[in-house]
Formats: structure tokens, C-alpha cells, sequence
């Protein structure tokens, strides 16, 4: 199924750059857009994001664009992927653009910074509470979808066919889309795994077993379902792509970002020098304080969480989080 009109995306790394090539693949014409206007340049020279998916060339279909206005010219469906905390100021930047029949795709995952929301709310506090929108999320890397490996996810909307179209336009060989009704459930399932992935990187980066790993990806699903369903998502779909699925890629492969958070913190590193040597954003670090403070709003049990966020952000030592939540009180599994 093919798009009458140009599809854009705004948000020029990695994610943004690999859904773009996907749907530019299938022979939908694409607007990607970012907001580092040197990079843009160089990566419309050379027809591939050489910084985030290396000699994998853009479609033929793929364009670049320079400003808002060009990039939505003529758009009804955009897909945003850039990270949490510039979803806003985003949205303000393209709504005068922003035609009446538009649709959002939302493939950011955090919660909002400022206001604990998820991302949807967001979306509709600044172009309405009648826009379409859909999410996706499920075990992802962007480096693999680019190189054309098999990958599935779930595309979430209160729309059914508008989740079923832009399915659609994603859906090939090797690219499977399954659709939900659970736009909570999925933005949860996608927030919450990164801060386990810190986790499970630090107790990794200090030696722990696969015991350990397993058992912190048992609970960290727990703690992710808790949380999910507190506000209103199905606790089938942590079980699911956008929730265990994406929970196991995360917490057990080194191309994940957030793992790699871990690694460092276990290594004796400050998380800045971490994220400079990444280099990219990994949104596990903004999102273990909001989801911890989340919570506590909330007044919910997340341990593992309140555990990344001392040792991010009040210097606790990963030795003496991994000794506190082996303290805890023994209680029932629930």
C-alpha cells in the first residue's frame, strides 16, 4: 500500500533515519528533517547518515529537507522521532504548518519532562485532542531495520484504521507490523525498558551472572506492568513486542544505548563522560528520573527504577544499589 503524498519525518538520527529509509524502501515518498542543519547538509550530500547507520545509502525516494515548512508542504501523516524532552517544543515549531487532516506517528519513547505525561497527551495538549495518532514501539534496533534484517513491532492507535494504514506503508519482507488498541500500554512498554537496561548493563558490567540478568528482567517487567497498567494500559501488552519483547532486546545487547549506560556506571564512569562517548542521546537517563518521580506521585513500588535513579543522579555506588534491593523485605511474588 503506497501514500498519495509525501510522508514526513522529523528527526534525523538514527531512528528517524532507518524509518525513513523503510518507508522511502516501500515506495513511499519521504520528508526526513532534523534540527542539526550541518548534519542535514552532509547527509543530503552523501545520501547516507554515515554518523548513525554507516554505508547503508538512502532510497531514491528519501529527501532531505531543510525547514518546516518545506518538509510539511502537502503532508498529511508525520512521524516524530526525536527525543522525549524536544517533542514540544517540536510540535510548537511545525504547528503553524500543520494541516487539519493531519495524523502523528509517535516512535519517540520518555515521558514529558516537565509534566510526568506520556508523549500522546503532549501531542494532543499542542495540536488537539482530535488529531490522529499512533505509536510504535517493539524490540528495535535502528542499525538493523536500515540493514534490512528481520524485525517486527506493534503500531498502537485508538484508530483502528489509521493503524491499520500506516501498518501498511511499513509492512514488507522483512518488516512485520502488528497492531493494538494500547497507546498507554505501548508508550510504558517502550519508556520503561530503557531505565532496566541500565540495570541489567551495570550488574552485567560488574560480573553478575545470567541469573541476575534474568531475574532483573522478570522484575523490571513487574515493575514496567505496575506502572502500565496504574495508568491505564492492558497488562497483555507487556507481554508483548512493546513490552517484553522490547525489554529483552534492550537489557541483553550491546548496540543498546541505554545497556551500554550501565556498562559504564559499572566501569566507575561519571554518566557524563558517558553520554559523551556515546554520543547520542540515551533517553534511559532523563526517563529514570521522571519515571521514578512518576511513581512516587503515584505512590508505586519501583524499585529497580528508584535504585538507576540514586546511582545517576545521588552518586550511589551500583555495589551498594545492587546491596539495597537484595536487602529489601521478603514478600509474596505479585
Amino acid at each position: 500500500m503506497r501514500s498519495t503524498k509525501p510522508i514526513a519525518v522529523i528527526g534525523a538520527g538514527s531512528w528517524g533515519t532507518a524509518l525513513a529509509m523503510l518507508l522511502a524502501s516501500n515506495d513511499q515518498t519521504v520528508n526526513l528533517w532534523g534540527w542539526d542543519d550541518a548534519q542535514l547538509h552532509i547527509i543530503h550530500k552523501q545520501r547516507c547518515n554515515h554518523r548513525y547507520l554507516p554505508y547503508i545509502p538512502f532510497p531514491d525516494l528519501l529527501h532531505i529537507q531543510f525547514n518546516a515548512q518545506s518538509t510539511l508542504e502537502n503532508v498529511n501523516d508525520i512521524l516524530l522521532a526525536v527525543p522525549a524532552k524536544g517533542i514540544q517544543n517540536t510540535l510548537q515549531q511545525i504547528k503553524p504548518y500543520v494541516q487539519s487532516n493531519t495524523r502523528i506517528i509517535l516512535a519517540s519513547k520518555g515521558l514529558d519532562p516537565e509534566n510526568l505525561r506520556p508523549l500522546h497527551e503532549v501531542v494532543h495538549a499542542e495540536l488537539g485532542e482530535n488529531v490522529p495518532l499512533s505509536v510504535i514501539s517493539g524490540p528495535t534496533f535502528a542499525i538493523e531495520v536500515a540493514r534490512r534484517l528481520p524485525t517486527a513491532v506493534t503500531i498502537a492507535s485508538n484508530d483502528e484504521s489509521f493503524a491499520q494504514e500506516f501498518s501498511a506503508f511499513l509492512q514488507n519482507d522483512i518488516f512485520r507490523v502488528y497492531t493494538s488498541n494500547d497507546v498507554i500500554g505501548a508508550e510504558i512498554g517502550g519508556t520503561v525498558k530503557n531505565v532496566m537496561a541500565i540495570a541489567a548493563g551495570t550488574a552485567d558490567g560488574m560480573g553478575f551472572g545470567a541469573n541476575t540478568r534474568a531475574a532483573l528482567i522478570t522484575r523490571g517487567l513487574h515493575e514496567m506492568t505496575r506502572l502500565g497498567t496504574k495508568l491505564g494500559g492492558k497488562p497483555e501488552t507487556f507481554m508483548g513486542l512493546a513490552g517484553l519483547g522490547d525489554l529483552i532486546l534492550t537489557c541483553t545487547d550491546d548496540k543498546s544505548r541505554n545497556r551500554r549506560v550501565g556498562l559504564g556506571l559499572a566501569a566507575g564512569k561519571s554518566i557524563d563522560q558517558i553520554l559523551e562517548e556515546l554520543g547520542q542521546v540515551a533517553e534511559g537517563v532523563p526517563t529514570a528520573k521522571t519515571v521514578h518521580l512518576l511513581a512516587k506521585d503515584l505512590n508505586l513500588e519501583m524499585p529497580i527504577v528508584e535504585q538507576v535513579y540514586e546511582v545517576i543522579y545521588n552518586n550511589k555506588s551500583p555495589a551498594q544499589a545492587v546491596e539495597d534491593l537484595l536487602r529489601r523485605e521478603p514478600k509474596s511474588e505479585d
